[in-house]
């Protein structure tokens, strides 16, 4: 019996991954295997995140099972060291029913988390907090300059605006472990050896524009409403959430530090930023087979 497979589609934000996980369930489904999907953005774990996130609806999931979306509250923490376990408890759940997984999402060390062998430095709630205290005391400059010290190559990858991710790395330092920052290890081994990852790629230009409009779309479409409603949930009292592209804009634009023009654009410069970033990560992937977009899951399957 041939054994559940591991399917990742992978890719920067823009390129179509929902739909080709959504075409790739259904044309598993006409082969005789069932397949589900599970969520790897950051960002679509949280509930009422949808238009900004570019969530797919439940009426557009063709009754194909998806998971991990809508598990998270905005003022909750969505950690990657959360994320792991139970993203790995659900495929391992899903291949017990002989069903392929599908891994789906732009959120690079999330998938990695996931697909590699990968192992997160311990957590102390003690120390995070007097970090944070001495963060609000004396600026993220002097931490940063304490990260350089201690561990200069986590210091070179981390943002010097992410005062989070600065934070966590202290907070690992003071533990004795050495910082898992954001890079894959340097012989990544799969988790699941029967893996299968495809690579959405779009041509630069074309990409641009995608986005660029997307973003547009999402004013259109409501997202101003959308991050009132969140506010009044407790969207600010989070530390992953409030922080999103285009949400932190569009508070900024309904506290009138912002226009409008200047938070779309704002939102679209970053966007941009964001999807070169996630072309570097997924570039390191060595079983990654990049495709260009759009594809036939059909035509892509006829390779096996």
């Amino acid at each position: 019996m041939t054994s559940p497979r591991l399917w990742v589609v992978a890719g920067a934000t823009g390129t179509g991954k929902s739909d080709l996980a959504i075409d790739l369930a259904l044309a598993l489904r006409e082969r005789g295997n069932a397949a589900e999907i599970v969520n790897a953005d950051a960002m679509q774990l949280y509930r009422g995140m949808d238009i900004g996130t570019a969530k797919v609806t439940p009426a557009e999931r063709q009754d194909i099972p998806h998971h991990l979306f809508d598990v998270r509250e905005v003022d909750e923490d969505a950690a990657v060291a959360w994320y792991q376990p139970r993203a790995r408890a659900v495929i391992e759940k899903i291949h017990l029913t002989g069903a392929d997984a599908i891994l789906v999402g732009g959120s690079g060390l999330y998938v990695s988390g996931v697909v590699y062998d990968f192992h997160f430095p311990p957590r102390d709630p003690a120390v995070r907090q007097r970090i944070e205290r001495e963060l609000e005391h004396e600026g993220p400059d002097r931490l940063l300059e304490r990260l350089r010290a201690l561990d200069p190559e986590a210091a070179a990858r981390v943002d010097p605006r992410n005062t989070r991710r600065i934070v966590r790395a202290l907070e690992v330092c003071e533990q004795g472990s050495a910082t898992h920052g954001a890079a894959l290890p340097e012989k990544p081994t799969l988790w699941y050896p029967h893996t299968r990852m495809i690579g959405l790629r779009v041509d630069r230009a074309a990409l641009v524009e995608r986005l660029d409009a997307r973003v547009e779309r999402m004013w259109q479409d409501g997202l101003l409403n959308e991050v009132a409603e969140l506010r009044s949930r407790g969207l600010e009292r989070g530390t992953t959430a409030p922080r999103a592209i285009g949400y932190a804009q569009a508070l900024a634009q309904l506290d009138g530090v912002l226009a409008e023009r200047e938070a779309i654009e704002q939102t679209q410069a970053l966007t941009r930023r964001y999807a070169r970033r996630q072309v570097s990560w997924f570039k390191r992937y060595p079983e990654l087979e990049w495709a260009d977009a759009p594809l036939s899951a059909a035509a892509f399957l006829g390779d096996e």
